[in-house]
C-alpha cells in the first residue's frame, strides 16, 4: 500500500471545505479508496492493540437422531 500524503488547504466556509473533500474522494478510483480504508483500519488496530487476525472459526458438532 502506498502512503497518503496529507494536504492542507484553507476555505472561507465549512460548506466549501465539505464540497472540496467530497470532490476529492469522488475523483479517486475504487482501489485508491479501498487502500485508504485499509490504512485507517490498520492504524486503528495498531492504536487499540487489536490483532489483525480474522474471525475465529467455531464448529458445532451435533448428533443426528435416528428414526
Amino acid at each position: 500500500m502506498k502512503t497518503v500524503e496529507p494536504i492542507v488547504a484553507k476555505f472561507p466556509s465549512h460548506q466549501e471545505s465539505e464540497e472540496a473533500t467530497r470532490l476529492y474522494y469522488q475523483q479517486l478510483s475504487p482501489t485508491e479508496r479501498l487502500e485508504i480504508l485499509l490504512e485507517l483500519i490498520d492504524a486503528f488496530r495498531k492504536e487499540s492493540g487489536a490483532t489483525s487476525e480474522g474471525f475465529e472459526r467455531v464448529y458445532r458438532i451435533s448428533q443426528l437422531s435416528e428414526r
